[in-house]
């Protein structure tokens, strides 16, 4: 036989180059979660401490630094990885409105904007774009996924989230890391947990009770852990109940990993995000970022001298940084990643789709709008931000596309090649304003914040000072990233506010389009116009997207994702300088339906160019007019009819809600439990299904740590929105002993 014949020393070598064919076989072939568990653990046992330690922390910082300051194309921060091992590094890009600091990036809408869409598709599709582009910047982990709750539409970072509900916030977000984690990226969701103030948000502590945490401000994390599969969390800033987020055992591993199953890793927020490292590795904080500042090699190998811990806490630390890196890069992916995808016509395409499905109609007297491109023959387009070209804030979400379309842009590549004049006039001179105004045939005002009125703070790691608010630090000061901070006020400037009084008092037919990262109140001007557009920080193609939205060519669709309040004092207390905030149980329309107070627009609101109507909202398996029962182990089976009564092709989203009026204990008057967007032609209809799980309907038992379902009464609820006057209804019942969510 052949084999007897042949040298021991050329088996070693055979050997060796099959063991080496094999292992990298198995790198080329998608493992299971058991397969990558098993090769990290096999990999921590041949480990040293140098390269244990290596994996808990980034690295590249300087390189980072300069680049920004420099290039305007990031060098990205890696953090671990090892080539004795085939182990590669994370490398990480954000953010949630495109890869952020590259130059030639697809600018996208704002995540609110596309919170507003209320398509769960639309966002999936977002999310396969921005990872492609991260694939072909030659990085691996995403930051994108911004999913803190809205609970005040003051917070600076308002624009990098989908808004104040915890149902919608996590359906969006668990599409998003579909989308992202499809070609191979690894989803960051961030910034675990209650992180919503700017200017507190180094250290500043944020109250409340384990039952708000677990019903308010936690749900849309679970669901992006268990039903989205995110590979990998951020934690916040600040403190929960006195307690730093990355100190939090109780966060970091009690609930995500005992409670939900979590076998990803968790990475520190940048710089200020770890301050202790041995309160980070108790709580199971898995990776410093940017830069070793904690967990370096010096300061494991002293705590474990002294007896402090012990390595198998590092080995239990890194085995889920190990496994969800193998298991990412065993995965097959037949796509190519060029570097010409960055920027790609297909997403630009992409990110206009994105701004004229998200755009929030809020007001139509008279069906004023879309306007008649055949009859206007002078526009005047006006306001603060009518030519400024801006995407969002300046803070670490900031990106730098290849363009900027802004709205008086947009309206002329609209109207480019015909003889209709558009006409403008300087913001701060009301004469000319009034002056244009007066003869125009349409009137266009476009008004809202810019990145130095909302966005990140970029701080010194301290909370803001309240004294001198716009100090700046060294980042800041060379213009490196803009200042942020949270809303000083709700209200337009008042510039903005003189320069539609103007526009008005002298010409009936005047649009305001409002920009913003979150709510505007109107209170001081809304009767004096018949259309109220709001497009957020709509992306790079914002301007074209609006003026097809304007003049008909797209019937605007979107969904407010927060409530608008006809007065501040109507929101929940907000001071963002303070060292303490207090979270309550309620908030945006859970707070205006339970104290009976009056939005000016309620979540779930928005308006269109046709009509619709639903009905025929049936349960599963109800008999006759009789109440329906639902078993311990069942859902929820919900149907609808909705139909196009219109004479325009348009987009509905359908909202159910879930009403409590047995409960024995104080809960919400409802719920948001589902809702779909759907595209109908005139005259269509559709049936619509919703499949809502009964521990969907639970509330959490402090006393005993468990989520019960009461037994009673239940009224499902369908409409177009939280307050739709015509809101279907049908009650059901749940009777059997109670269960564990």
């Amino acid at each position: 036989m052949l084999e007897n014949k042949c040298p021991l020393r050329l088996k070693i070598v055979i050997l060796c180059f099959t063991f080496l064919a094999l292992a990298k076989l198995t790198y080329s072939q998608s493992m299971t979660e058991a397969e990558a568990d098993s090769s990290a653990r096999e990999i921590i046992k041949k480990m040293s401490l140098k390269e244990k330690v290596f994996e808990m922390h980034g690295h590249g910082v300087v390189r980072f630094g300069l680049s920004i300051m420099f290039s305007k194309n990031i060098k990205p921060v890696k953090a671990g990885g090892n080539k004795h091992f085939n182990i590669p590094s994370t490398i990480f890009l954000d953010g949630p409105r495109g890869v952020s600091l590259n130059k030639g990036a697809t600018a996208f809408p704002v995540t609110m904007a596309r919170g507003a869409s209320w398509d769960i598709e639309l966002e999936e599709r977002v999310g396969n774009a921005m990872a492609e582009e991260i694939r072909a910047l030659k990085a691996n982990y995403s930051g994108a996924v911004c999913m803190n709750l809205l609970r005040h539409p003051a917070w600076g970072r308002a624009q990098e989230t989908y808004g104040e509900d915890p149902h919608h916030v996590g359906e969006m977000a668990t599409a998003l890391v579909r989308g992202i984690q499809e070609r191979n990226v690894q989803a960051c969701v961030k910034h675990f947990a209650a992180n919503s103030m700017e200017n507190n948000r180094f250290g500043g502590s944020m109250n409340m009770n384990e039952r708000t945490l677990r019903e308010v401000y936690l749900p849309h994390f679970k669901k992006v852990i268990q039903q989205g599969k995110a590979a990998s969390v951020m934690s916040a800033y600040n403190k929960l109940n006195g307690e730093y987020c990355g100190h939090s055992k109780v966060l970091l591993t009690d609930i995500l990993r005992n409670d939900w199953g979590f076998k990803g890793y968790v990475t520190s927020d940048w710089q200020n995000g770890l301050l202790d490292a041995k309160k980070g590795i108790e709580a199971g904080m898995n990776i410093e970022m940017p830069a070793s500042n904690f967990y370096s090699l010096k300061n494991v190998k002293r705590l474990l001298q002294n007896g402090e811990l012990k390595e198998q806490q590092i080995d239990d630390l890194i085995l889920p940084v190990l496994r969800t890196k193998i298991l990412f890069a065993s995965r097959r992916d037949e796509q190519t990643y060029p570097k010409s995808l960055v920027g790609c016509k297909a997403h630009i395409d992409l990110a206009r789709e994105v701004a004229e499905k998200s755009a929030v109609l809020l007001k139509n007297e008279n069906n004023f709008l879309p306007l008649d491109k055949s009859k206007v023959k002078r526009i005047a387009v006006i306001g603060s931000l009518a030519n400024l070209k801006q995407t969002g804030d300046h803070g670490s979400s900031r990106v730098y596309p290849s363009y900027i379309v802004s709205p008086l842009e947009g309206i002329k590549n609209y109207f480019a090649g015909t003889s209709v004049e558009i006409l403008t006039a300087p913001a701060d001179d009301l004469a000319a304003i009034k002056a244009i105004c007066k003869n125009a045939d349409a009137v266009i005002v476009v008004a809202g914040t810019t990145y130095l009125d909302e966005g990140e703070y970029i701080g010194n790691g301290t909370i803001r000072d309240r004294k001198n608010p716009d100090k700046k630090n060294f980042i800041t000061r060379t213009g490196i990233l803009g200042v942020g901070g949270d809303r000083e006020y709700l209200h337009l400037h008042q510039n903005d506010i003189d320069i539609i009084h103007s526009a008005s008092a002298v010409n009936k037919s005047t649009s305001v389009i409002l920009v913003a990262g979150s709510a505007i109140t109107v209170e001081e001007w809304h009767t004096e116009v018949p259309a109220i557009l709001e497009t957020f920080y709509n992306g790079m193609e914002g301007g074209n997207a609006l003026a097809r939205i304007l003049f008909g060519e797209v019937n605007p669709s979107g969904k407010l994702p927060f409530t608008v309040p006809r007065s501040e004092t109507d929101l929940p207390a907000f001071d963002s300088y303070s060292s303490d905030a207090d979270y309550g149980y309620y908030h945006g329309y859970t707070l205006f339906d339970k104290a009976k107070k009056t939005a000016r627009y309620p979540f779930g609101f928005g308006l269109s160019y046709t009509s619709f109507e639903m009905v025929g909202l049936k349960l599963a398996g109800e008999n006759s007019n009789t109440s329906l029962t639902i078993s311990a182990t069942d859902s929820v089976r919900v149907s609808v009819t909705v139909k196009n009564t219109g004479i325009k092709a348009g987009a509905e989203t359908v909202q159910l809600y879930i009403a409590f009026p047995d409960s024995k204990i104080d809960r919400p008057v409802k719920l948001l439990r589902g809702f779909n967007k759907v595209y109908l032609l005139p005259n269509e209809e559709r049936e619509i299904s919703f499949v809502v799980p009964v521990s969907d309907l639970a509330y959490y038992n402090t006393e005993n740590k468990t989520w019960v379902v009461e037994n009673g009464n239940y009224e499902v609820m369908i409409g177009n929105s939280s307050l739709d006057e015509k809101m279907l209804r049908h009650s059901f019942a749940i009777e059997y002993p109670n269960q564990q969510k």
